[in-house]
């Protein structure tokens, strides 16, 4: 018999331990500097958390203001304690050597007071940059861009504009991507850097100008660009005023950054909370981010109970329909966020024309039918048998209650299809995030309609048309 090879995943090297032992060793300074380069910055960031202060201190000490403003650029947490740990000239030092994006972020974790001491200690350019960025909304592209780009004008030669190229790489490295603006600082379009190393003296430097090169606004919102965004496979994308003078650029990283922050946040709405959580957030930051919803929710579950009680004829005479109210609650409220997040996702994917809202309703509304029809069948089929083996009721009993329940069960799952679809639809056609239709949202007003159909039929057909009693 021959042998079973058995694959496993490959392992990933854990740089963390071998991290902390080298920054920890007794290495005298250059040789510690030489072999800390052979990591990457995100790894160091990584174990700063496993350091003293003090370890710290000689970390940063060791490897100097470049290179740590580029690790501090890769932390998500603890970035306040780690800035406070330094006294504020260094501190100001390191934020100075950091991308205006990534500056802005680590200023948004201090104290105020912080903050305006920082910004009072760094050069007027870095001041002007954080400033810029700092003055748009956080959907709008503008709060997510840098000023860490090449830009050479229009009219320049192509000795003219290497010399330039080389002067402004020494203080920013994204390079690939060469920006041409004219005299004004207008956007006319952008060079890839090969052609420009290539090209000869004698060639217009207009022939190299890609002048159909895309690019977003800064005013514009991050929803409204995302698909944008991601349909060019550009290293970055220039970031534009109203008057289409270049101010920033957005990279890849930060694109993808932005999508994993929309994919976080509309996770957390679809959880029914107001803003993502995270792990060691406060207990009473928690609190606040989910109590809105839930209390929207204690009051719509509320009258539920309320319709619920209104056919408590219904339940007095037939108790037995009581055991299978959770079976149509729950069914609606499966397929109603199924239906919700399809929508979503389709929304997030592309802008949707009346023709084709009306199509995927219709499209839903038939996935609806078909799947309450199918599992509508089973449960009338099932459930008669149950009640009159298990139950010892009669036939006609028993199988007059679970053709009502199998007919409840498709209105159900048909309406709850078509409200999963329509309110985020709706949402979406008002400008508001259709992730707010979110699933504990959907699926109580999905138990409101399970509700009222269930009851409603059981008493139409139960009691008023065969009379039923128990």
């Amino acid at each position: 018999m021959a042998d079973k090879t058995i694959y496993s995943d490959p392992e990933r090297p854990d740089y963390e331990p071998e991290l902390i032992r080298l920054i920890q060793s007794d290495l005298p300074e250059e040789e510690l500097r030489e072999q800390l380069n052979r990591y990457h910055d995100n790894d160091i960031s990584n174990v700063l958390a496993a350091l003293t202060p003090l370890e710290r201190k000689r970390l940063y000490h060791v490897l100097g203001v470049d290179a740590v403003s580029d690790i501090f650029s890769y932390l998500e947490d603890d970035v306040a304690k780690y800035i406070e740990e330094l006294d504020a000239e260094k501190a100001a030092d390191i934020i100075e050597s950091m991308d205006a994006d990534d500056a802005v972020d680590v200023l948004d974790e201090l104290e105020d007071d912080k903050s305006n001491e920082l910004i009072r200690l760094i050069d007027a350019q870095t001041r002007r940059d954080i400033d810029l960025i700092q003055s748009y909304e956080e959907d709008e592209l503008g709060s997510h861009m840098t000023t860490n780009f090449v830009v050479i004008r229009n009219d320049f030669t192509i000795k003219q504009a290497m010399r330039s190229l080389v002067e402004q790489a020494a203080d920013n490295d994204n390079i690939s991507t060469i920006y041409v603006t004219d005299d004004n600082g207008v956007f006319c379009g952008a060079i890839d850097l090969p052609d420009l190393i290539i090209a000869r003296q004698n060639v217009a430097l207009s022939s190299l100008i890609t002048t159909s090169f895309p690019y977003v606004y800064a005013t514009e919102t991050v929803d409204d660009c995302l698909e944008q965004l991601k349909d060019y496979s550009e290293d970055s994308i220039p970031v534009l005023d109203n008057d289409k003078r270049l101010l920033g650029i957005i990279t890849a990283q930060d694109i993808v950054e932005v999508v994993d922050e929309q994919m976080s946040e509309d996770y957390a709405r679809f959880a029914g909370l107001t803003e993502e959580e995270e792990l060691n957030e406060p207990l009473s930051a928690s609190i606040k981010k989910r109590i809105p919803w839930l209390i929207t929710l204690l009051f719509l579950g509320l009258f539920v109970s309320t319709v619920a009680g209104m056919f408590e004829q219904v339940i007095a005479q037939l108790t037995l329909i009581v055991s299978f109210q959770s079976l149509i609650l729950g069914m609606a409220g499966n397929v109603g966020t199924q239906s919700l997040a399809v929508t979503i996702r389709v929304l997030v994917d592309e802008e949707l024309e009346r023709g084709a809202r009306l199509k995927l309703v219709l499209k839903e509304l038939r996935i609806g039918l078909v799947n309450g029809l199918l599992l509508g069948s089973l449960s009338f089929t099932l459930i008669g048998f149950y009640i009159h083996f298990v139950k010892g009721r009669p036939p006609m009993f028993s199988f007059a209650v679970s053709g009502c329940i199998g007919l409840s069960l498709l209105v159900a799952m048909i309406i709850s299809s078509l409200m999963g679809t329509i309110i985020p639809l709706f949402f979406h056609k008002l400008h508001v995030d259709p992730a707010v239709a979110s699933g504990p949202l959907i699926s109580t007003i999905n138990d409101l309609i399970a509700v009222i159909t269930y009851y409603g039929l059981a008493w139409l057909l139960l009691l008023q048309v065969l009379h039923l009693v128990e």
